[in-house]
């Protein structure tokens, strides 16, 4: 985003994006090794067993030997971008002043594409280092709209993927995520006004409420991210490009009668729209 060659000066530049200027000359230390393997061994644990907190996830750990404690689980966790997923206070944060939308989804029936979308971002461990990915799913198909990879987890990038879902396959009726100052910014929340789609957000902690995203990611983690190693960002993005053109168009789902995402998607629509 920031241009250190163009003529327009850094702190201009910060000004026009609405960036903190110590945000831009701000240089993150490198990641040891060592938290880099107890990162990837938490999203493993975490996908197993997402009700499990800091303290629960430290008890696990200790018990493959891993020397760590509570706080330092939580610190990992929070950068890793992870939770326990059980209604509690205090869980997927909205931005000071972002407006917080009701949660849409309860007692719904969800029985054709474009109905509803949602969109969840996840972690994505690499050799040495981390990306995140984010995902705009239609909740029907279970079908991939749209993602991004991230080396950061800032609006922009889940913005772009929700962009270019609209532009490719109109707009749905609703849209649902989590409470993250991703989604509750107004960056991202513009777009859905001004295509009038109906916002919904997960109340605090609710496990049901994104979990059509959630067993997304354990698909895309057992049967692509943990049988490699990405040597750099940009193998990461073409690999899971790559995975997930083949969960959309080979890959059957039981849930969908054995039908890839993509024929349920195309398929139930052309059949709505010849109605």
């Amino acid at each position: 985003m920031i241009d250190r060659d163009h003529d327009l000066p850094v702190v201009r530049q910060a000004k026009v994006l609405n960036l903190a200027r110590s945000t831009v000359y701000y240089e993150p230390r490198p990641v040891s090794a060592e938290d880099l393997a107890l990162m990837r061994r938490l999203d493993e644990l975490h996908l197993d067993y997402p009700f499990a907190g800091a303290r629960m996830l430290r008890s696990l750990l200790r018990r493959e030997g891993a020397q760590i404690g509570r706080r330092h689980v939580a610190t990992l966790m929070k950068r890793m971008g992870i939770e326990a997923i059980y209604r509690r206070p205090n869980t997927s944060k909205p931005g000071l002043g972002h407006k917080i939308y009701p949660y849409l989804l309860r007692g719904l029936k969800i029985e054709r594409p474009n109905q509803v979308w949602a969109m969840d971002i996840s972690y994505i461990p690499m050799r040495r280092g981390f990306v995140y990915l984010a995902a705009v799913v239609d909740v029907f198909s279970r079908r991939v709209l749209a993602h991004r990879v991230s080396i950061t987890m800032e609006t922009v990038f889940c913005v772009e993927a929700l962009q270019e879902a609209l532009a490719k396959h109109g707009r749905p009726e609703m849209f649902n995520t989590d409470q993250g100052s991703q989604f509750t910014s107004l960056d991202f929340t513009s777009v859905l006004l001004d295509a009038k789609i109906a916002i919904s957000m997960d109340g605090k902690g609710a496990w049901r409420d994104n979990v059509f995203v959630e067993r997304l990611w354990r698909t895309v983690k057992y049967e692509e991210v943990y049988l490699r190693a990405y040597d750099s960002v940009s193998e990461a993005r073409a690999s899971i490009s790559r995975y997930l053109a083949f969960y959309n168009q080979g890959r059957p789902h039981s849930s969908l009668d054995e039908r890839t995402p993509d024929e349920a998607y195309f398929g139930t629509q052309a059949m709505v729209m010849a109605a």
